[in-house]
């Protein structure tokens, strides 16, 4: 693959495609620049070539967000960390730095980011872009823990903002979609690393959703796991701890995080795809295959999780006081229906957030994500669950899979048109544009 920078790229030999493989781009060119300008510089380029431009993080969303066929930016070179305020409680890092290498550099210098998902494998641009969050009561997402980021912008601009530059921009920024420009920087509160004590604790559907709301006050991060077609779950309870460190056993690690969760998973997915009608039975083995543990670790040991079965996957946020109800409808609609699921629904939640398109903006949220291993058909599974959460005034996470378009989400977002007045003025001619963004900010 031929791939330059400065004046616009190198023309482009190669198809890009997604983490997941559902997504294919083919850009008539590529660039991987090193500093802002070479980036400005090559934007400009390609404006006056009349291309369109879309920027490319590690690929682990399963939309089309990234796909241009015009010039694709890769980060690959905008990484490692530029500064480091302890007085202040900052870091700023490049844009293209993976979450994984950021949180062990943060580790050695003795700090920590508050709260993240469950992999670390995505960019950090591509992670906040996206709306990419974890579980918590008082702190989720990625992008609410932002306190000024660097956006490059159509015309070569490059612009600064944070709650008291550019504000409006920044409102919008953290979770632009890349519609707003190009982020080459971003700068995170951070805090003194700490400790985490997880418990993880099998529990079943009917006590976990009636206990629920204890359950969410009473933890600072608190998520669960369903199986369909059984009445099992797994929870997993994270709150902090003074510690000492007490990490699982390399056994039971290996046998839990590698051999069952990855390993066996693996194969069982494989066997269910091949043969649906074993999957009931499947299920209702695995549900209980893992064992009650308890372990203590810095945070980003305790909340992210090696992830290498592949998969398809669409989650909604709904407001939390919802939660329950939906997930009822769910569980009775997979029970009332012909469909088999091999992998599990994934439960979490997030508090109110300021950010215009967050799925957490302006009100308590709960995440449903539903997922179908990859290769097998998943779309009457996720139409059927789409319907019950839109029925929720559900909010679909931007990064995966949905049906969605703009005038959804201008009822479901009261701030979707301060967002798309921003990208009016930054991007009128909608230089960052493609189809997924045409069809869910408009045009």
């Amino acid at each position: 693959m031929n791939t330059g920078t400065g004046t616009g790229g190198g023309k482009s030999t190669a198809t890009w495609r997604n983490w997941a493989g559902n997504v294919a781009s083919r850009p008539a060119r590529e660039v991987t620049p090193t500093p802002t300008d070479e980036l400005s510089a090559a934007l400009r380029a390609a404006k006056a070539d009349g291309l369109r431009a879309k920027p490319v993080g590690a690929g682990h969303s399963f939309t089309a967000a990234a796909v241009t066929d015009g010039l694709l930016i890769r980060s690959d070179l905008l990484t490692g960390i530029r500064a480091i305020d302890r007085a202040a409680g900052t870091v700023t890092v490049e844009a293209g730095t993976p979450l994984k290498r950021l949180n062990m550099a943060l580790a050695r210098e003795g700090l920590s980011l508050a709260n993240m998902g469950d992999i670390m494998e995505q960019t950090v641009s591509g992670a906040v872009s996206t709306g990419t969050h974890g579980t918590g009561r008082d702190s989720s997402s990625i992008a609410a823990q932002i306190t000024g980021l660097e956006l490059v912008t159509a015309d070569g601009t490059v612009l600064t903002c944070s709650a008291e530059k550019n504000p409006d921009v920044f409102a919008a920024a953290r979770v632009g979609l890349g519609a707003l420009g190009v982020i080459t920087a971003i700068t995170f509160a951070v805090e003194p690393l700490f400790f985490l004590t997880a418990r993880e604790e099998p529990m079943t559907f009917d006590r976990v959703t009636s206990d629920f709301d204890a359950l969410f006050t009473e933890n600072e991060h608190f998520e669960f796991y369903w199986f369909p077609h059984t009445g099992n779950c797994n929870t997993k309870r994270n709150n902090r701890s003074p510690g000492p460190v007490a990490p699982p056993g390399r056994i039971s690690a290996f046998v839990q995080d590698e051999l069952i969760a990855n390993g066996l998973f693996q194969v069982v997915n494989s066997l269910g795809r091949a043969f649906p009608a074993t999957i009931p039975g499947i299920a209702r083995i695995s549900s209980r295959a893992l064992s009650p543990r308890t372990y203590t670790d810095i945070p980003y040991k305790v909340f992210t999780s090696p992830r290498r079965v592949r998969f398809m996957e669409m989650e909604y946020a709904v407001p939390r006081a919802a939660l329950v109800e939906t997930l009822r409808e769910l569980k009775a609609m997979v029970e009332r229906s012909r469909l088999r699921i091999s992998f599990p629904v994934e439960v979490r939640t997030a508090p109110a957030d300021d950010i215009a398109l967050s799925t957490a903006s302006g009100r308590e949220s709960a995440y449903i994500a539903v997922h179908m291993y990859k290769g097998t058909p998943y779309q009457a599974y996720f139409a059927a669950a789409e319907r019950i959460f839109t029925a929720h005034e559900g909010r679909p996470h931007w990064g995966k899979l949905h049906t969605r378009d703009a005038e959804y989400f201008a009822e479901v977002y009261p701030r979707f048109g301060e967002f798309t007045a921003v990208r009016d003025r930054l991007d009128p001619d909608r230089m960052f544009t493609n189809a997924y963004l045409r069809r869910v900010l408009g045009d």
